[in-house]
């Protein structure tokens, strides 16, 4: 029986494949399965997993015909995955050696649906620790009761799905996928989904995910469209989250933290293309009408000036009806 799946979405990553597929055959155990997901590669990537195929145990090469995106990429891996527990991995991230066997013995000890962990961020030569936004560490938890409060980071705002492990009852219950084609922010609806649905989980205070920042291909540092999908990704956090039985007292965090997110990017607009700043403000202005009225006044309300400001005046922005639907 297959104890353990991690899911590893590779694409256009040559330079970084390696420490990740070393730092895979550092955790490697008989009955762990690795499954690298090409996600449509155009460099040396395929090259390098048909290697590790043949090389690590335990791995098994997914390929897509067509560039998916991580949360498909993902989801392929889910699919396929045999394993009791689940974990993810990106393909130019690694792990401390014997990571997944500790965290593995943690989860089962505690008997929960998923634990969460902290991780190390790592910028050029620079390192950070970064710390699940939640002070108790190693007991069994509700995941609702870490969800709120709405003026303050907390765990549904550290949303890395790789910081973690979760018990396959999740998969087999449909909570664990993502949402096809998202090309960013696939982790935000998935975090929230996670909390709301699952019924106990657990913060450990571990570090053994090296997670690498300021890679040129990453979206993150790429101002095109495919950005603009934080907009369908929070537009679902809305959506299901108002259908929820604690609807009134969750609204208010996911309203409040797609402002911020739209604040965010609003504020750093000179990354994107002329089209696409233009194409983001109107969406994002759409966006901010399509959210209750009732808890975006109670949101911005309670804001700084400067993001509420800027927020309010793209309230006020006409919208075009292709944009507004």
């Amino acid at each position: 029986m297959v104890k353990l799946s991690v899911i590893v979405p590779f694409y256009n990553v040559q330079t970084y494949a390696p420490d990740t597929l070393r730092s895979l055959a550092a955790n490697a155990r008989d009955d762990f399965e690795f499954l690298l997901v090409d996600d449509c590669s155009r460099d040396e990537t395929p090259q390098i997993l048909e290697r590790a195929e043949r090389e690590l145990p335990g791995a098994r090469l997914l390929r897509h015909e067509q560039n998916g995106g991580l949360a498909t990429a993902r989801n392929t891996g889910l699919d396929a995955a045999r394993g009791e527990y689940i974990a993810f991995l990106d393909g130019d991230d690694w792990l401390a050696p014997g990571y997944y066997q500790e965290l593995l013995g943690a989860i089962e000890e505690l008997g929960c649906d998923f634990v969460r962990t902290d991780h190390v961020q790592c910028t050029a030569r620079a390192r950070s620790v970064h710390r699940v936004p939640h002070g108790r560490r190693g007991v069994v938890l509700d995941p609702r009761d870490l969800i709120l409060p709405a003026d303050r980071s907390t765990s549904v705002d550290y949303a890395f799905a790789w910081a973690g492990m979760y018990h396959r009852r999740l998969l087999d219950d449909g909570v664990l996928h993502f949402r096809h084609g998202l090309r960013t922010a696939e982790d935000r609806p998935w975090i929230w989904r996670l909390h709301r649905e699952a019924k106990s989980m657990a913060v450990l205070g571990m570090l053994g995910v090296f997670y690498r920042r300021g890679v040129a291909s990453s979206l993150t540092q790429i101002g095109d469209v495919r950005q603009l999908d934080f907009i369908r990704a929070f537009d679902q956090v809305i959506e299901e989250t108002a259908k929820d039985r604690d609807a009134a007292a969750l609204l208010p965090k996911a309203v409040r933290t797609y402002c911020a997110i739209i604040s965010h990017h609003l504020g750093s607009i000179e990354r994107f293309e002329p089209p696409v700043a233009r194409k983001l403000r109107s969406m994002s202005a759409a966006a901010l009408k399509r959210m209750p009225q009732d808890v975006l006044k109670e949101a911005l309300d309670s804001m700084d000036v400067q993001r509420a400001s800027r927020l309010r005046r793209l309230r006020r922005k006409p919208v075009p009806v292709e944009v507004a639907a």
